[in-house]
């Protein structure tokens, strides 16, 4: 059930707010819970990296919103067992966890009517990308030299050894805000130039909204009632400049990297990229397997349009429109220069929404974990007669 609005995590100074926003849906699934169930129906609240970042700016205020959105949940007939914060790894792994459960390369039910572990099946891994946080998870082919990244699990009766990491503020919205506050300390006008956002595009952005976050750091005296005018210049070569600025590359000596000189592995197998990579891609039409070389002259061809031409080609996408360009130069830098795919491995990244006709993101996993619904151990082999072959038998026996 999709929330209108933003998460919980904006309703920092409208506690209320947070739990009230959580009703439409929690009506909806009294519609479809059996009420006679309802009662016994575990029910739990995760929260990512929107919430990571408010406990780090105020806890206080995370711990009124966590107060509000429990008491809003418990006026309902659940069984409700308490809302929290996942950590980076975990909302990595658990995402790993809802590709593969998925897609089937965990467990399958067998021709010979057995659970089985798949063989000769290669885990995907979990390329996740939301407002605050990017997350990659993959089983790596050699041994986790850092163990911060390392993520263990026994699932089905078998062991799987993970490399996750969870980088914070460089999610699609905060690393904008980044961008732009990068751009407007250079050299701190009331003007900003954007060469990501459309030539012709316009908007006001006061020091308030733009230095709202930790992930972005203040210059030395922000005036916060003064108005910036953001103008977009279209200029996709000085936009992938500036968002590679974002980044440290380097990596210290005898170690490979991600960025911001975080351990990883090199990048193996194939990959499922979803939430912010799928979104993105989807609007501008690669998410076919295009080639790389396809993917960058269609960014670039994009980028290059000016406000009227995209106002006049998508009505429909006004709110967002100007983004598009940005995101997707930071989706190139993020994949490519961050995690290390190339020309070669690109071609093992699907951008998709679902797998198996569900959504992916990380709260199945989340549930599948907390429920106990994925055993440790593999699934014995239980086999039940048809109702027919029963009638018969008792029939036989009362005879």
């Amino acid at each position: 059930c999709p929330l209108a609005g933003p998460g919980i995590s904006s309703y920092a100074d409208d506690p209320a707010g947070a739990g009230a926003s959580l009703k439409p849906c929690l009506d909806k699934a009294m519609t479809i819970v059996p009420a006679q169930q309802q009662w016994e129906t575990p029910t739990y609240l995760g929260a990512t990296a929107g919430m990571r970042l408010l406990r780090e700016q105020n806890s206080t205020k995370a711990e009124q919103v966590f107060a509000e959105v429990a008491k809003a949940i418990g006026e309902y007939p659940l069984d409700f067992r308490g809302a929290r914060i996942l950590t980076g790894n975990e909302e990595g792994s658990f995402g790993w966890i809802t590709v593969n459960y998925l897609l089937e390369t965990l467990v399958k039910y067998s021709f010979a009517e057995k659970w089985e572990h798949p063989q000769n099946t290669e885990v995907l891994g979990a390329l996740d990308l939301g407002g605050a946080s990017t997350q990659i998870t993959f089983q790596p082919g050699v041994t986790i030299e850092d163990k911060n990244t390392s993520v263990f699990f026994r699932l089905y009766g078998t062991n799987y050894s993970l490399y996750t990491h969870s980088y914070l503020c460089y999610g699609q919205t905060q690393a904008l805000k980044m961008l732009m506050a990068a751009l407007h300390q250079v050299p701190q006008p009331p003007q900003i130039s954007h060469p990501c956002y459309p030539k012709g595009y316009q908007e006001n952005v006061t020091m308030a909204d733009l230095y709202n976050s930790p992930c972005v750091h203040a210059p030395s005296t922000p005036s916060p009632a003064q108005v910036l005018t953001v103008t977009g210049t279209g200029d996709p070569a000085e936009c992938s400049t500036a968002i590679q600025k974002l980044f440290n590359f380097s990596c210290g000596a005898n170690r490979t990297c991600g960025f911001n000189g975080v351990y990883q592995p090199p990048v193996r197998g194939q990959f499922f990229a979803f939430a912010g990579f799928y979104y993105t891609f989807r609007f501008l039409n690669l998410t076919s397997q295009q080639s790389l070389s396809d993917v960058n002259a269609t960014v670039q061809t994009f980028c290059k349009k000016n406000w009227a031409e995209l106002v006049e080609n998508f009505p429909q996408e006004k709110g967002y429109l100007h983004t598009y360009c940005s995101v997707a130069i930071y989706i190139l830098t993020l994949l490519l220069d961050g995690y290390k795919f190339d020309a070669h491995t690109w071609s093992s990244i699907r951008f998709s929404q679902q797998a198996a006709n569900m959504d992916i993101g990380w709260t199945l996993g989340f549930m599948l974990n907390l429920t106990n619904i994925i055993p440790t151990e593999a699934l014995e082999h239980v086999k039940g007669h048809q109702p027919s072959l029963w009638a018969g038998a008792v029939s036989f026996v009362v005879l």
